[in-house]
């Protein structure tokens, strides 16, 4: 149903982050495991209903409110977050916290320093260390890339065979257990559309679907640019929202195009989407046949996978390019970050998105206007500021104005404008040269003007009328 031929599909971290931290405010997964799973269903189930509908309606651009600055700082909060949360694998703890804000990870961590199990520290710290220079070695040599692809089987293959000859589990290191064979049991009767959880179910599916729709599409038209095509956001919409639409009536939660299976598919050659196909028959065959190979697999293992994988979603370079390039878009990531870190998921991804609402309200209400002057020896006008040696006219203002006019910024635009003219008028008196007479308004950027906008160049008319100064606007058709 979708149009990407590398996206391989699958569980992602910060949906699961953000399904666990969410339900888990509401249902404790350990005292009520039945009706944790039936929310987590359930939420899948509107979260895939959401993306379906978006994609059929055609009402992709929702998730363009997501900035890249605002993806960049909530994945690198939500992988901090993530990591924080693997330190009970690594120590070897048997309680902590639920909470996912630092403050409450760190003091579940450091009030229980008599419960940690150096031998689990050392497992950890040792297989963390050969995923990273796995990883690092691929990075370095593309074509070794199936190296670091294997790097976490073959973590869980030696943390299995360590356990089994050391019989380690009976020297704190905690272990999976036992693994029921077989695929799971249809859900659809399992889902919970009455009060009073169906509004905590609604709520995480609306915003982990959100949030799994982006990277999905993000992570679609990256691998598309790679191989010159083109995806379709919609399509690739309802095949997400379809797939966890029924995904969630076979005991499935939310799933979407993670990075980093995606890149393993890429690399690996694919053609089209049937590779999710062998894929999926191949965990299937695990499922009914493998599954007792696991008993022995350490937790921490798992862990160090996890913060491995998590590791690679904070993005140090893209948040000083931020810094770099806009220091509000940096603002916007950092937001993002501190709400998700210090705070929670839900708060990190609200307080983000409303910053980058309220920077788009700001160019709206506040748009570009500037002066132009002639470039010496053309006929060329440029921004006198971007251009120093552009020089006024005597006698005229040249405005610019680089935005569609509406109701929103139509009186900051008049009082700017008048501002501009008292001030040339000001300037030409101080001087002794010529009065101001004639001001020009540049408007070949403006797109359209609203009844506001028409009712603000006529009263700009009236003003200059009176001061005898003609006014031109250059550039636009009013109807």
């Amino acid at each position: 149903m979708g149009s990407s031929r590398d996206l391989a599909v699958g569980t992602v971290a910060v949906a699961s982050l953000l399904t666990a931290s969410m339900l888990g405010n509401e249902v404790n997964a350990a005292e009520h495991p039945t009706l944790y799973l039936q929310l987590a269903f359930t939420a899948t189930f509107f979260a895939g209903l959401l993306q379906a509908s978006l994609g059929l309606l055609r009402l992709g651009f929702i998730v363009d409110f997501l900035s890249h600055a605002t993806i960049v700082g909530f994945l690198s909060g939500a992988a901090t977050v993530v990591i924080l949360q693997q330190l009970k694998g690594i120590l070897g703890l048997e309680h902590f916290t639920k909470s996912t804000d630092i403050f409450s990870v760190l003091h579940s961590v450091f009030s229980q320093t008599h419960e940690w199990r150096w031998e689990s520290g050392v497992l950890g710290v040792g297989f963390l260390f050969f995923l990273l220079v796995t990883k690092h070695f691929s990075k370095r040599r593309p074509k070794f890339f199936w190296i670091s692809a294997m790097t976490p089987l073959t973590s869980v293959i030696l943390g299995s065979l360590l356990v089994y000859l050391t019989h380690a589990e009976k020297h704190g290191v905690q272990i999976i257990g036992n693994l029921k064979k077989g695929l799971n049991p249809l859900s659809f009767g399992d889902l919970v559309f009455t009060t009073p959880y169906m509004a905590t179910a609604l709520k995480t599916g609306i915003v982990t679907g959100i949030i799994a729709l982006a990277e999905g599409i993000a992570v679609g038209r990256s691998f598309a640019m790679f191989k010159h095509y083109n995806i379709d956001g919609n399509k690739e919409m309802i095949a997400i929202g379809s797939m966890n639409l029924v995904g969630s009536c076979f005991s499935c939660y939310l799933t979407t195009g993670p990075f980093s299976r995606s890149a393993v598919n890429f690399n690996a050659g694919c053609k089209t989407a049937m590779s999710n196909v062998i894929m999926a028959t191949a965990v299937m065959f695990t499922l009914l046949f493998l599954t007792p190979l696991f008993h022995y697999t350490p937790l921490v293992v798992l862990s160090a996978i996890i913060v491995s994988a998590m590791l690679g979603l904070i993005n140090y370079d893209a948040a000083i390019h931020l810094w770099n390039v806009d220091k509000f878009d940096f603002v916007v990531c950092m937001a993002a970050y501190i709400g998700v870190v210090f705070a929670s998921v839900e708060v990190g991804l609200v307080v983000a998105v409303a910053v980058s609402v309220l920077r788009l309200l700001l160019f709206v209400a506040r748009p570009r206007t500037f002066i132009l002057g002639n470039l010496p020896n053309s006929t060329i006008y440029r921004n006198v500021e971007q251009y120093p040696n552009a020089n006024n006219v005597h006698g005229v203002l040249i405005l610019k104005i680089d935005a569609p006019i509406y109701f929103a910024n139509s009186s900051y635009l008049r009082e700017r404008i008048i501002r501009w003219i008292d001030d040339k008028e000001d300037k030409l008196k101080s001087t002794g040269n010529t009065s101001l007479q004639y001001v020009i308004l540049d408007m070949t950027a403006v797109g359209s003007i609203d009844t506001s906008g028409i009712t603000m160049l006529e009263e700009i008319k009236q003003t200059t009328d009176r001061r005898e100064i003609k006014v031109f606007f250059f550039g636009t058709i009013l109807r």
